[in-house]
């Protein structure tokens, strides 16, 4: 520390003391039950340099312990976590925040000045019964593109995960599953993201973090109109518990909504304007800014109702395609019934006489007769089953039926009869 309690009462003073740190949720973590250790005065500000109240926590299960690196007059001047220094609001480092919002860093870095300032910036937040943001950041324009394209709509916990153990890159770590530290192999060391600064991310100059962010929304694509003008749906993804109201809500005010289908299997919903206009002006206001309920929608334009009759189940844009390569060794396709074949179904019409004439000309052959076995068939028992006739054809149906007989026909074998001994009771 290199002021001391007893060298300057007017500079002690403005040393800093609070009760609760100023954090964004990925830095706090996503324990309800956080305990953290509080020290006053335990280490200077790397932005002012001046002392502050320090707070150090653990965020979650096997992540680093993390604690405070700025004061709270630095982070509400630039609207930064005190841990991370990203923007609040949308995640992103300032240098990416400024550059959307048209905003010039005004902050002095010399230490009499930077001093001074802090000073009229504490006297005017003081002021404020709520808090708000300082300075050009309070009277900036809304998001801009740039903002709601890149901004992060869910924490990112694996910030917090633990640096990598140098002992397991020279190979001499014998903890094993109990060394607190991650083993893994080290990223690139020319790598930009490796050389990072957090005056450069405080003052938004020269953020490798930043730049890379910026490289990445020039590369982003481009939502393409389609040419045809009678094409009015747009494609919703990513569609989870989410009824048609809300829907509705957010997409009228582009125009008219003649109606709202959501596909809840496919996670998707179609938006149908009654003006092509305002479709156009919803595809270009929520293309891959679109945020319903902290969840982050896709949206795209709908296929033309062409491409959906030669399609099969309707998926991303409106149609899945189904053109797939004919699988060798499959039979050939029936042709279809000719109108005379789909109307004439007994086959009665003159044209069909040759086909009725074919059909019939392949009648079963009739039974031959049985082979000559001379004395040897009079030898066997047949039981109740009756011999051919002397021409040689079987008996008719209705002897064979008679001469049938079943064991539960016996008289001699009922319960009743005197042979079983005593009668059924």
């Amino acid at each position: 520390m290199s002021i001391s309690l007893l060298s300057n009462t007017y500079n002690r003073q403005n040393w800093e003391d609070a009760e609760f740190p100023i954090l964004c949720q990925t830095c706090l973590g996503d324990n309800p039950y956080i305990r953290m250790m509080k020290e006053r005065y335990g280490q200077e500000c790397k932005i002012c340099n001046r002392p502050f109240t320090i707070f150090r926590w653990c965020p979650g299960a096997r992540m680093r312990f993390k604690k405070t690196e700025i004061c709270q007059t630095c982070s509400k001047l630039k609207n930064v976590c005190q841990t991370c220094l990203l923007d609040l609001e949308f995640g992103l480092p300032v240098q990416v925040r400024d550059e959307a919002l048209e905003i010039t860093d005004t902050i002095p870095k010399g230490q009499v000045n930077k001093e001074y300032f802090t000073q009229n910036a504490e006297v005017q937040m003081s002021l404020e019964q709520t808090p708000q943001p300082y300075g050009q950041l309070a009277k900036a324009q809304p998001p801009s593109d740039v903002l709601m394209k890149l901004a992060r709509s869910a924490p990112y916990y694996k910030r917090n995960q633990p640096h990598i153990c140098s002992f397991y890159v020279k190979g001499e770590c014998k903890r094993g599953e109990e060394c607190p530290y991650r083993h893994e192999k080290p990223t690139d060391p020319d790598d930009p993201l490796s050389n990072q600064n957090i005056r450069d991310r405080f003052y938004g100059v020269n953020d490798p973090v930043a730049e890379k962010l910026l490289s990445r929304y020039k590369e982003l694509p481009q939502l393409e109109t389609p040419e045809d003008k009678t094409v009015t749906t747009l494609y919703i993804g990513n569609v989870v518990d989410m009824d048609e109201q809300q829907l509705r809500d957010h997409f009228y005010q582009y125009g008219e909504i003649r109606s709202v289908t959501v596909v809840p299997k496919q996670s998707c919903a179609f938006v149908q304007f009654t003006q092509r206009d305002a479709a156009e002006r919803a595809a270009k206001e929520c293309f891959n800014k679109l945020v319903i309920d902290g969840k982050r929608l896709t949206v795209k334009w709908g296929k033309p109702a062409s491409a959906q009759g030669t399609s099969g189940r309707s998926g991303e844009g409106g149609i899945f395609e189904t053109n797939y390569e004919p699988v060798p060794g499959l039979p050939t396709v029936v042709p279809m019934p000719t109108s005379e074949l789909k109307t004439d179904f007994f086959g009665l019409s003159s044209s069909n006489a040759a086909i009725s004439a074919a059909t019939t000309s392949f009648l079963p052959p009739p039974p031959m007769p049985p082979p000559d076995l001379g004395d040897y068939t009079s030898s066997l028992s047949y039981g109740h089953m009756s011999m051919p006739n002397a021409n040689g054809m079987p008996p008719p149906l209705s002897s064979l039926r008679a001469s049938v007989h079943y064991p539960s026909q016996d008289p001699s074998r009922v319960g009743s009869t005197a042979a079983h001994g005593k009668p059924n009771e």
